[in-house]
């Protein structure tokens, strides 16, 4: 009898033993997965230049970076995506933060009065891919910083494209001439603003300087009268493509870049890394970039190419494939509602 309460008090010692150790492991692990991630967030800080006002808003960016990995890494892991998230400068920032930051005014395109021509109505042959980068028509990824002006970056791509096509050149031009400068209409500066309005702007303005006599400067500023009479490029005209059609927007980006607003809004978009984007998003149209090409991916998948105004580590170095041809007519994350191009 007393063998068996030996025997059971050796084995509930083992157990407490086990379960002690097993805790302290498990405490152990998670311990060395915190400072990991402490690790991985001051060399993310290093690597994009963040410095925080005190402890208590860097504690606070921390946790929103490591709640942003964990999706990160969750969804990368999954492998059930054409397309893969990584972690970039938006990473100290929750989803809700990152949609204030896109001012594209949206909400006022149901206003505004459509162009009633369309120059490419009548193609009726495009080649099967086409990138305006291998023509020369696109210059170097730009960053717009902590401005809300991707409406003066779209409209400015689009410009530098004709411009290219036009005059055999291709110039950088100036989009701290339209933060400064037009602002006596919807566009206002940092603010945001409409593509449409920003060539209302070139053209009434008979031109729009270079980046290097007008560089950008990412805050709203004083109209530099010298410096905005300075014409690099000129426009003749602008139009719209006829909303809710890909294929009247293929038939445009097929001739020249093209200005374009979509819903960036969504968690998957602020992460997007690489590959065809397929979702998820809405139509909620909150950010200006530029259509300048077109493709199909090595598995099938029909794709736009788009220039984004995010820098270089966003994205396939500045740029995202979203997928062409979807079922709903405004296209994925609404591309097709809201495309104009200037003329020259």
């Amino acid at each position: 009898m007393a063998s068996k309460k030996l025997f059971h008090c050796t084995s509930l010692v083992l157990l407490l033993v086990f379960v002690f150790c097993a805790v302290e492991a498990n405490a152990r692990t998670l311990d060395d997965h915190d400072a990991s991630m402490h690790e991985r967030h001051e060399q993310w800080m290093v690597q994009h230049g963040k410095l925080y006002k005190d402890p208590y808003e860097k504690e606070l960016r921390y946790q929103i970076f490591k709640e942003n990995v964990k999706h990160i890494e969750a969804f990368n892991n999954a492998r059930n995506k054409p397309y893969k998230l990584g972690i970039n400068q938006f990473a100290d920032l929750t989803n809700e933060e990152f949609k204030a930051r896109n001012k594209f005014k949206g909400h006022m395109c149901s206003t505004i009065t459509r162009t009633p021509t369309f120059k490419y109505e009548h193609v009726s042959a495009v080649p099967a891919s086409l990138d305006w980068r291998q023509k020369g028509a696109v210059t170097p990824i730009k960053n717009q910083g902590q401005c809300g002006c991707c409406w003066a970056f779209s409209a400015v791509a689009a410009t530098e494209g004709i411009t290219k096509l036009s005059t055999g050149k291709l110039i950088s031009l100036s989009e701290q001439e339209l933060v400064d400068c037009d602002t006596k209409g919807v566009d206002q500066g940092c603010e945001g603003g409409l593509m449409d309005d920003a060539f209302k702007f070139i053209l009434q303005n008979k031109g729009l300087a270079t980046e290097t006599i007008y560089p950008y400067q990412g805050v709203d500023g004083t109209c530099n009268a010298n410096a905005e009479a300075n014409h690099a490029a000129s426009i003749k005209g602008y139009e719209d493509v006829p909303a809710n059609s890909e294929s009247a927007l293929l038939k445009a980006v097929a001739n020249q870049p093209v200005s374009v607003a979509i819903d960036a809004s969504g968690f998957e978009f602020q992460f997007y890394s690489s590959g065809v984007f397929t979702g998820s998003c809405g139509t909620s149209l909150d950010h200006g970039v530029t259509a300048v090409g077109y493709g199909v991916s090595d598995d099938g998948t029909k794709y736009w190419l788009v220039k984004n105004s995010w820098g270089t580590e966003w994205g396939e170095q500045g740029y995202i494939r979203m997928q062409r041809d979807v079922a709903a007519k405004e296209g994925l994350c609404g591309i097709a509602m809201q495309a104009s191009y200037p003329t020259a």
